[in-house]
């Protein structure tokens, strides 16, 4: 039998039964536009969040600190050594001095973390409040939100004012470590503020400090051109008996995390699409029982048992195929739906509108394929029925 007519007999029971073939195309439109939302869900949180903690420098940054023992310390010779190992393309070192901060008439206690205007890039470091210092030579500097708690202040409060600073500068004097107060002159504007909950934190550039001849570091930030180095790289300096970490780390941890949470949204949405599975595999034995007499003419005729296996088979798959179709207009449409609604309680309270629902266009067509798959199996035992039903039995059948 040629595909055009084998085509035309499965697809009559659209005409046929117009509406039974529309609620089973419902059905497993619902099953998979459930599993859609569900897991665009999934999708969308991780995204979100992720993009909220890191960028794509970030990704390929390792995070380079001195052991507690001073046996070993992280000084210019040590980058240097450190910038020749093949595959690293930046560093930005950072130094930690302990001080106190004047606004105003108020003063506190908080550490300054002295660093080059590349840290917070490499750092994927974000503002909640004005932005980074972009030179290396400019009197700005950058508050962390639990110090602007200290003053009182909101991020647009404190944005353009100037302040000034106290250094407390650890030295050793005949092999005693002592405490060297430097008041610096300079004021400071502030020209961001970083969210940190804990943390009096304030951060300088390092060219302004020049005089203070630091050269020992707190932590350098180590840039390497392709993720598939970040393991040589962090070897080598761990050789040098360097602490490494990474927050690639962190988000390879984050995508287990919600890689599971997908699983178990999908696995939700596939209770669904079993139903509507089944729904559809009863449909197909009703048409089988309703079209028992024009199978057996079609035997009668000449017509072969694979062409009437073949022909239910390709029924049944062209409803799993436009469920799918209908699954994905089902699941976008919901998806759009409470992606407005949270926004709109959102911005009602104060907040700010986000996407949480994010879909690949591989799961799209996976789901689609994957839904015409469930279909040629719902359809797998009538046809098998139909295809072996004697000619003779069959038009006797009322």
């Amino acid at each position: 039998m040629k595909f055009r007519h084998l085509l035309k007999l499965s697809t009559r029971v659209f005409r046929a039964r117009p509406q039974r073939t529309a609620f089973t195309i419902l059905g497993i439109s619902i099953g998979i536009g459930a599993i859609l939302f569900l897991v665009s869900l999934g999708y969308g949180l991780e995204r979100l969040i992720l993009e909220q903690i890191t960028t794509e420098e970030a990704l390929l940054t390792l995070d380079v600190t001195p052991p507690k023992a001073e046996l070993v310390t992280l000084d210019k010779e040590v980058l240097d050594q450190i910038s020749k190992i093949p595959q690293v393309e930046e560093i930005s070192p950072l130094v930690t001095i302990p001080g106190q901060i004047t606004l105003g008439k108020l003063t506190s206690d908080t550490l300054f973390q002295v660093c080059h205007p590349s840290y917070f890039r490499l750092g994927g470091m974000r503002t909640v409040g004005g932005d980074f210092f972009k030179k290396e030579r400019v009197y700005q500097t950058i508050l962390s939100s639990s110090l602007l708690r200290t003053f009182n202040l909101k991020p647009e409060q404190a944005l353009g004012q100037e302040v000034k600073f106290t250094l407390f500068l650890p030295k050793k004097v005949e092999e005693v470590e002592e405490i060297e107060v430097i008041p610096r002159k300079e004021s400071y504007t502030i020209s961001g503020i970083v969210e940190e909950e804990v943390l009096s934190l304030v951060y300088l550039p390092l060219a302004t400090l020049e005089d203070l001849n630091l050269q020992t570091f707190s932590e350098a930030k180590v840039k390497v051109s392709q993720p598939k180095y970040m393991e040589p790289v962090r070897n080598q300096i761990i050789g040098r008996g360097f602490l490494v970490s990474s927050l690639s780390e962190t988000v390879e941890e984050a995508n287990k995390i919600f890689s599971t949470l997908q699983i178990i949204l999908a696995i939700f949405g596939l209770i669904a699409l079993f139903v509507a599975a089944v729904g559809l595999a009863n449909t197909m034995t009703v048409a089988l029982l309703e079209r028992t007499n024009e199978i057996g003419v079609i035997k009668a005729l000449g017509g072969e048992n694979k062409d009437i296996g073949r022909m239910f088979l390709l029924e049944a798959t062209i409803i799993g195929f436009l469920g799918g179709i209908g699954g994905i207009v089902l699941g976008r449409a919901g998806a759009a739906i409470f992606q407005g609604t949270m926004n709109t309680l959102a911005r009602g309270l104060g907040g700010i509108a986000v996407d949480i629902f994010y879909t690949p266009l591989w799961f799209v067509i996976f789901i689609i394929l994957f839904a015409t798959f469930v279909g040629f199996l719902s359809g797998l035992f009538p046809a098998k029925r139909a295809a072996k039903m004697s000619p003779l039995e069959a038009l006797r059948y009322k």
